[in-house]
């Protein structure tokens, strides 16, 4: 499973940013790891240089094999807990689509 991280001018990108995503991403969709080829992950502070409440946006896309791309997005404070969040509803997101591709499965054989 491949994870890229982008961000928008406003993000300060690092390695420790691309590190902390990766650990993140890797850990909380474990699961899936055999069916994704690919993980973006975008952050983008939506106030600028203002300080606002939930201005962090975190977008989390998954291209899943043999499926379209999907993506969740959060909103929070800061960056890690945008991210743990947005990652947490991709992986019910994910549980949600592969338990419809097992009862479809399930259904094509009872017939």
């Amino acid at each position: 499973m491949q994870v890229l991280v982008r961000h928008d001018s406003t993000i300060a990108g690092s390695e420790k940013l691309t590190d902390m995503t990766a650990a993140t991403i890797q850990d909380v969709l474990a699961r899936y790891v055999e069916n994704i080829t690919t993980v973006e992950v975008h952050y983008a502070d939506e106030n600028g240089p203002k300080s606002g409440d939930a201005d962090i946006r975190c977008t989390v896309e998954v291209r899943f094999e043999g499926r379209k791309p999907v993506a969740v997005t959060h909103h929070a404070a800061d960056l890690p807990i945008a991210l743990e969040a947005a990652a947490e509803k991709m992986a019910r997101m994910l549980e949600h689509q592969l338990g419809r591709i097992r009862d479809e499965a399930n259904g094509s054989r009872s017939e």
